[in-house]
């Protein structure tokens, strides 16, 4: 089975980790902090904070940004559920913006009339949370003047999004945002096998971030109630969780990040063979707008159904049965049955709807080999026609 997305570990990477582990530090030490360093450097940004997933960034950033009961979330119904959750946890409320036709991304006339009605009613959402599906920035720039206009915060996304530009710099500079988020999950561009990191530009909101992911525990004693006891002292002075990278995840992390942007030129090199391959087929190739340049962390066709005469899935079981591991992202997160239960209904987000009846991804990394592609390419091919 070709799958629909690998990590690449070579040797530098291992003899990075075999290094740590037989150094004095697993879990905290100075590969971390160096790991931080590396992305703020390689995004441009002025912090980085390193967690153990991109789902506790994305918490940790909500808390930062003072999310809390009574507030409310708007993000993107086609991303993975975790975008939304990130509310829950801070025990506000969760809305979405429908996608819009082309990208797949926030739709930012949606979002525009979204934000009318809400300002009408008082019910504005605190923070905004788009998503860079599939390695492909949202416009950010449009976004961030509707912040200024009502008031919200923005947590970027960028799951799948690291090494990708918009407007000439990399996601993460955090021009148009507040804080970003990466994944280094193993199917992301890079990976720590597990792990996250949030960028920003907010000295604040970095620390805050910091105290959080560590049980809220300070040996910082400008922070403290008073003068240390001794140099064992430490305090807690704010909820926290253990949300922490380890030295393992860092190392390997520092590694893969070299590579970076050779594995993004590598992606683009697939999509570009799959665009040629798939022209005059009755399939919806992604659409990449000029000002973005993709991180290609996925490859999405869309299906015509009316002109294939077949169903979504039976394609996609057929692709599977002739050993091509395609995968969907995603299923809408509004009609997951959890968020059915909160209110949220079937017919709410029709484009984020019909995307999700059309949808496949195809395998995509950078070590897909040429006859791994082909045999892709003509097993779409074979099927739909």
């Amino acid at each position: 089975m070709i799958p629909y997305g690998r990590q690449d570990i070579t040797q530098a990477d291992i003899d990075a980790v075999v290094d740590v582990l037989q150094s004095d530090f697993l879990t905290q030490g100075p590969r971390v902090p160096a790991f931080e360093q590396a992305i703020a450097a390689k995004v441009r940004a002025k912090y980085a904070v390193a967690s153990n997933s991109a789902t506790s960034a994305l918490h940790l950033a909500c808390l930062a940004l003072g999310l809390g009961p009574g507030d409310l979330l708007w993000t993107s119904p086609i991303t993975f559920v975790a975008s939304a959750n990130c509310a829950l946890y801070c025990g506000a409320q969760v809305d979405f913006v429908d996608i819009d036709p082309l990208t797949y991304n926030m739709d930012v006339g949606a979002l525009e009339s979204k934000l009318i009605e809400a300002d009408r009613i008082g019910r504005l959402p605190k923070i905004v949370v788009p998503v860079h599906l599939s390695g492909q920035s949202c416009d950010m720039e449009a976004i961030h003047v509707l912040a200024d206009r009502y008031g919200f915060k923005i947590i970027e996304d960028a799951s799948h999004a690291i090494g990708g530009k918009y407007q000439e710099q990399y996601v993460g500079v955090c021009q148009h945002s507040d804080i970003t988020v990466f994944s280094f999950h193993p199917v992301k561009i890079i990976t720590t096998a597990e792990g996250g990191m949030a960028t920003t530009n907010s000295e604040t909101l970095a620390d805050q971030m910091k105290l959080l992911r560590s049980h809220g525990v300070t040996r910082d004693p400008s922070l403290m109630t008073h003068k240390p006891d001794g140099p064992w002292y430490y305090q807690q002075i704010a909820l926290g969780l253990n949300y922490r990278m380890t030295e393992l995840q860092a190392a390997l992390g520092i590694s893969q990040l070299e590579r970076l942007d050779q594995y993004v030129t590598k992606r683009h090199e697939v999509a570009r063979r799959y665009d040629l391959a798939f022209e005059g087929l009755p399939i919806t190739i992604p659409v990449q707008h000029s000002g973005c340049y993709s991180a290609y962390h996925l490859y999405v066709i869309r299906l015509h159904l009316k002109d294939i005469k077949m169903a979504h899935g039976d394609v996609f079981e057929k692709l599977r049965g002739q050993g091509i591991g395609v995968n969907l992202h995603y299923i809408p997160v509004h009609i997951q049955p959890y968020y059915r239960n909160m209110g949220f209904r079937i017919g709410q987000f029709p484009e984020a709807e019909k995307y999700y009846r059309e949808a496949i991804s195809l395998p995509m990394y950078a070590t897909l080999s040429h006859d791994e592609q082909l045999v892709i390419q003509n097993a779409v091919k074979s099927i739909i026609q």
